[in-house]
């Protein structure tokens, strides 16, 4: 069973950064999308950025250039950077391994003050 424990969240002012990381239980295969995705209260949860080692890093309009994931394969982390905040980015931010029929983390709050 994957287990996925995320951590970095947090309160923000709009402009500002953080950075958000998810470690796996058990070693994931590289090929398989790790990723994040969030979800804004009144809204459905969207894709935020994903990376596999076949395919490199995905990421939503809304993001990109904002946000940077990476993948540590050897110790089965994934990370998220986000710089130049926004309000609109407020939301849980789950970490995912596999797609959204697969593993999922407990969330970790994220808040953008304006």
């Amino acid at each position: 069973q994957v287990q996925l424990v995320e951590s970095g969240g947090g309160l923000v002012q709009a402009g500002g950064s953080l950075r958000l990381s998810c470690a796996a239980s058990v070693s994931l295969f590289p090929i398989n999308a790790m990723g994040w995705y969030r979800q804004a209260p009144g809204k459905q949860r969207e894709l935020v950025a994903t990376i596999t080692s076949g395919g490199g890093p995905n990421y939503a309009i809304s993001v990109k250039g904002r946000f940077t994931i990476s993948r540590d394969y050897a110790k089965n982390t994934v990370y998220l950077q986000m710089n130049s905040l926004k309000p609109e980015d407020t939301a849980v931010y789950y970490c995912n391994y596999n797609g959204p029929s697969g593993y999922w983390g407990q969330g970790t709050q994220v808040t953008v003050s304006s």
